[in-house]
């Protein structure tokens, strides 16, 4: 069956169409600047999942870019569903972007302000693929990370990202962790990072300007806390990563995934590491299914 896409900018209310029909303004201000924000939620057995901390993070990127929502909260929760039930999607992830919309090309914001671009789809996803990286473990790779300033913006501006996702691929590795000028580690391309200390401690770099804010993240937090882990929020270099007894990474679309190698080096024997794995399945019945369950397909 054709993917079914939604669209909504100043040239229409809002439309539901095959995905190779939809299209968007070529003076569009994310094609043309990144001038916009996305998130992606997690599809599991047909329910979103953490929903409400994705729209949460989804407004406060959106007033960080001073960007008007182009539909209330309630709205838009209805055209994921809508989207969802129409592409008989059971797992996979919900993508919806938002951008400042389309305008004469002008670095400045438009003046009259213009509608919003809204689009949104939805993407299966391999879970036999994604369990098998998860029992089998993953390998990342170190690079410098080149991204601007405002990382804790879920912004499009994602080229450095994307180049950094290319030299893992190229080097047969599945993430790139990026690294900061002093030699930490701040994030991966499309991930967060993690360690676990030979003492058992759990380490993530703390929120600011320099990460993203992920929503895997914080329930992974949650539950380490539940489960009595000491945890630490702070920078830790590769060197630190390299002499760690565990390392993994989060995300909505990877959930855990245990890393066994970075660059050359391996982790835990090659092995994925006890505290993951627990987290992992801690984590995984810790997230927080929509109460606003989708209709029966």
């Amino acid at each position: 069956m054709s993917r079914i896409a939604y669209v909504r900018d100043a040239g229409t209310p809002g439309t539901y169409t095959t995905r190779h029909s939809a299209a968007v303004s070529v003076e569009d201000r994310g094609f043309l600047f990144a001038d916009g924000i996305y998130e992606v939620c997690e599809l599991r057995d047909g329910c979103l999942v953490d929903e409400s901390r994705h729209l949460d993070r989804y407004e406060k990127s959106l007033a960080a870019l001073r960007i008007t929502p182009p539909m209330s909260r309630r709205s838009l929760q209805l055209v994921l569903r809508e989207v969802v039930r129409r592409n008989r999607v059971r797992d996979g992830i919900v993508y919806f972007q938002i951008t400042r919309g389309a305008a004469r090309r002008d670095h400045g914001f438009p003046t009259p302000s213009v509608a919003p671009t809204l689009t949104v789809f939805v993407a299966p996803v391999d879970v036999a693929a994604r369990e098998a990286r998860a029992t089998q473990g993953i390998a990342v790779v170190t690079v410098a990370d080149e991204r601007w300033f405002r990382r804790d913006i879920k912004s499009v501006n994602l080229l450095p990202n994307v180049l950094a996702k290319q030299t893992a691929r190229e080097a047969g590795a599945y993430e790139a962790w990026l690294v900061d000028a002093d030699g930490y580690v701040t994030e991966g391309s499309s991930t967060n990072a993690w360690i676990i200390t030979p003492a058992g401690t759990l380490v993530t770099r703390p929120l600011s300007q320099d990460i993203l804010p992920g929503i895997t993240r914080s329930v992974i937090l949650e539950t380490a806390t539940q489960l009595g882990i000491n945890v630490e929020e702070r920078k830790f270099s590769v060197g630190e990563a390299l002499s760690a007894a565990e390392a993994f990474l989060s995300s909505s679309s990877a959930i855990l995934l245990p890393v066994i190698r970075i660059d050359e080096n391996v982790i835990n024997k090659g092995q994925p590491g006890p505290v993951a794995v627990r987290l992992r399945a801690a984590s995984r019945a810790n997230s927080r299914i929509s109460d606003m369950q989708l209709p029966d397909f």
